[in-house]
């Protein structure tokens, strides 16, 4: 089987990275023939994590390419197309790719379809509103990181939903050794240059732990930012694929806080399992799949108010053993849940299971 992979960006953007590149070992093993094509470019990611504008001439040429590929889409038995075929255009390319029999798979982590129906442009929610709905209800299959988007996907009509949670490769991460940090307790983020804005929402809380504790904050992050105020002494580490893990294991928390928006709903608590991966306990507001990966007093704290933040850390910062038994427990549920071997097992059954189903 030749199978055709349509990300939304090079290996570089985390969420085509870990939907799609980070399989694709696992496909050549299984005997399939894999090619992949970002709609983005590295030239984009860039200029974006740089904070600088887009240039008009690389943003066409990504249109042309996407164009240019599935022009050549009848070569390939299976067609992967992570969230859309082309980013604020009209669903033609499915339409065509779902009337030309060849049909095609769609999988999303982020609630993307409220970048139509909530865009501030009344044309763009007028004319696209329902754009992703379309696209899920005419795949043949429809793969989602959380429930808020199966809960979607179903009310589009979509014939085939799973979930399929954002996961980790184990044999790049490892438990954190306890009792070998410093006095100094580590409370640790990893993100996005546009997620930072979450963290930033935390400094009343860190204000409130330096009345008590001597603590430091890592920032985890692909942007070199200048300094930040956040009320407590803050080292940042730049991010890059190879070093991740070892920063990660420098801290001794994870957080992870969100608004409780609708944007934020989607998102697939990534972040929480890779803390977690390492052995850490984690602190995290209860929003969407944030609620599925914490068990609250288990393994990590859900906290939505700014007193259940500071209380939630300062349990956490004063306890080494609390630490370490939530870290260890955290551990043996990613270990169970979300990897990388699992879900290419799911996926291969559900991939026989629709096959197995169009041949009757």
């Amino acid at each position: 089987m030749k199978i055709l992979f349509l990300p939304k960006y090079p290996r570089m953007g985390a969420s085509s990275r870990l939907r799609t590149y980070q399989y694709l070992p696992f496909w050549e093993k299984a005997g399939y023939q894999v090619e992949i094509s970002s709609f983005f470019n590295e030239a984009y990611l860039k200029r974006f994590y740089q904070g600088k504008k887009h240039h008009p001439l690389n943003v066409l040429g990504c249109y042309f390419r996407r164009f240019w590929i599935l022009l050549g889409a009848g070569k390939y038995d299976l067609i992967w197309i992570e969230k859309e075929a082309f980013p604020f255009l009209p669903s033609y390319a499915e339409w065509l790719l779902a009337k030309s029999g060849k049909g095609y798979f769609v999988d999303y982590d982020d609630a993307v379809f409220h970048n139509y129906d909530q865009h501030s442009g009344w044309l763009v929610r007028t004319w696209m509103g329902d754009k992703i709905d379309w696209v899920m209800r005419n795949a043949r299959l429809v793969f989602v990181g959380n429930a808020y988007l199966k809960e979607r996907a179903l009310k589009a009509g979509a014939k085939d939903v799973v979930s399929l949670p954002t996961v980790i490769d184990p044999s790049r991460y490892r438990m954190k050794v306890y009792g070998e940090s410093s006095q100094r307790v580590k409370v640790g983020w990893i993100g996005s240059p546009t997620t930072l804005k979450y963290l930033l929402s935390l400094k009343p809380v860190f204000e409130k732990l330096r009345e008590d504790f001597d603590f430091e904050l890592l920032i985890v992050n692909a942007k070199p930012f200048g300094e930040l105020d956040l009320a407590c002494p803050v080292r940042m580490i730049p991010w890059s694929e190879e070093t991740e893990v070892e920063s990660i294991l420098s801290m001794d928390i994870g957080l992870m806080p969100l608004p409780d928006d609708k944007w934020e709903r989607g998102k697939c608590a990534y972040k929480l399992i890779q803390y977690m991966a390492c052995g850490l306990p984690v602190v995290a507001s209860p929003v969407g799949m944030n609620v599925e990966v914490v068990q609250d007093g288990a393994n990590g704290f859900l906290a939505s108010s700014e007193e259940q933040w500071v209380e939630s850390l300062r349990r956490l910062i004063s306890d080494e053993e609390m630490r370490r038994e939530f870290g260890e427990q955290g551990f043996k549920i990613v270990q169970e849940r979300y990897t990388l071997q699992r879900n290419f097992g799911l996926i291969q059954q559900e991939l026989k299971s629709l096959f197995d189903k169009e041949l009757d």
